[in-house]
């Protein structure tokens, strides 16, 4: 029997956001995608992991629309088994990834891993240089029929659906350019997918490896897919373990590390950052009332990692020049875990250029 605070230490060393130091070629968290979301997205992520992001350029990472349309970052190098990896498991499951784009196909008589080759397709064709995503889906509205199109009232303009036209892009072998808002597309160079992902991209496995134990129910809910294709595709060497009277599957190689010891680290965690996609939100935050604190519908906080558990939030404060971090803890803190929640706040400032005015601690 495990409970949830031996779940969030295998997590953290498994995430490595108990160590200082670290490289790309050996950053875990990017078999899978590190989703950049907001300032304090990807690069954040992998800064509290220890990486040296002032380096960072488009030759050592790149930007992709994959797990459920979200941007996110991936090394370069690993492309050809990430678009492998990223594939919908079958017509189904793709059909469940786009949402309300699936019906009007549906009813064409359109697959949909069908239509999304079509759009992945014209949408290559369209992006023959660095181009705005605006002008792309402008193009695609004029070439492809109803089914792939819808009237947007805000806009007062016909578009195609969102969903199909950000996981088509990696598809066509295309990229976001870094830094670019709003999105600029381009043509991944030299790209190709390989046959198969290997199984240290495979995001069944690596969420498991990431983010374990975990049901299928968790992992489904992660990708958007169907739960039927996730238990279709479930890793035949994991063993089952009970997390809080919750049967789950870990990956067989990975069970001795929930016996490791504590995993005492400080961290300001960006609002998307891996350790808190995790499906199952009541092992990471057991009160309903935080939990709807810390994801909200709209405008999510960050949230303070101490010494394996989450103690409250953070959110960034900018008035002019000064920067100041405005912490909300769920639970007194002494003297000394302020001072490592200050630290990590002058990372933050430094992370971001600017120098830190202040940490504002809640009563």
């Amino acid at each position: 029997m495990l409970d949830a605070r031996q779940v969030r230490n295998f997590r953290i060393r498994a995430q490595q956001l108990d160590r200082a130091g670290g490289t790309l070629a050996d950053t875990a968290v990017l078999d899978i995608g590190v989703q950049d979301t907001g300032p304090d997205g990807g690069r954040w992520a992998l800064a509290v992991r220890g990486v040296d992001v002032t380096a960072l350029s488009p030759d050592d990472v790149a930007l992709l629309w994959t797990v459920r349309g979200a941007p996110h970052l991936y090394r370069r190098a690993d492309l050809p088994q990430v678009a492998a990896a990223v594939e919908p498991f079958s017509d189904a499951d793709a059909g469940k990834r786009i949402y309300d784009a699936a019906k009007p196909l549906k009813a064409a008589g359109i697959g949909i891993l069908a239509a999304l080759d079509e759009v992945a397709a014209r949408m290559r064709a369209v992006v023959t240089a660095p181009t705005v995503k605006g002008e792309v889906s402008a193009r695609l509205a004029e070439e492809l029929p109803e089914p792939y199109l819808r009237f947007c009232r805000p806009c007062q303009a016909t578009h195609l659906y969102e969903m199909p036209f950000r996981l088509a892009a990696v598809r066509a072998g295309l990229e976001l350019e870094l830094d670019t808002s709003p999105p600029v597309l381009r043509r991944i160079p030299g790209f190709s997918r390989a046959a198969d992902p290997g199984e240290r991209f495979a995001l069944i496995r690596a969420y498991l490896r990431l983010l374990g134990p975990a049901t299928a129910q968790h992992v489904a809910g992660y990708l958007d897919a169907p739960v039927k294709e996730v238990k279709a595709h479930w890793p035949q060497d994991v063993v089952e373990v009970t997390v809080d009277g919750e049967r789950r599957s870990l990956l067989a190689a990975d069970e001795a590390q929930l016996a490791s010891a504590d995993a005492p680290a400080t961290r300001l965690l960006g609002p998307f950052d891996l350790f808190l996609q995790a499906k199952d939100r009541s092992t990471l935050v057991p009160d309903p009332a935080r939990a709807k604190e810390l994801w909200p519908v709209l405008g999510r906080p960050g949230a303070v990692l101490v010494d394996g558990e989450l103690v409250g939030t953070w959110r960034p404060r900018k008035a002019g020049r000064r920067f100041t971090v405005a912490v909300q803890p769920w639970q007194p803190l002494s003297d000394a875990r302020r001072g490592t929640v200050t630290e990590q706040a002058e990372r933050l400032a430094a992370y971001r250029g600017v120098a830190l005015g202040g940490v504002e601690f809640a009563d």
